[in-house]
């Protein structure tokens, strides 16, 4: 499912115009990244946490070539799914 459909799937589910659901969508993604940029975490009960992880600093090999490469420390943004979530799939 891509953005489009999410956002009509909500709109449909939720009995909104589209336009008011992405709107809505687009301000929860700039908090979401707005918040992780700052360092802290978004938690939202029954469904997950959005986090940021540091990635070490690291020796890594060009695939192309085989040559080693250093690659650089960095923070990744990461989801870890909550209990009710993992039940739904499940």
């Amino acid at each position: 499912m891509n953005k489009t459909e999410f956002i009509d799937a909500v709109s449909a589910s939720a009995d909104m115009p589209k336009a008011s659901v992405t709107k809505a969508l687009e301000a929860m993604i700039d908090v979401v990244a707005d918040t992780l940029k700052k360092g802290d975490q978004v938690t939202l009960v029954g469904f997950g946490t959005f986090l940021v992880r540091r990635r070490e600093a690291r020796e890594g090999r060009n695939p192309r070539t085989g040559a080693s490469m250093h690659i650089a420390a960095s923070n990744v943004p990461a989801f870890k799914a909550g209990k009710a979530l993992k039940d739904a799939v499940n």
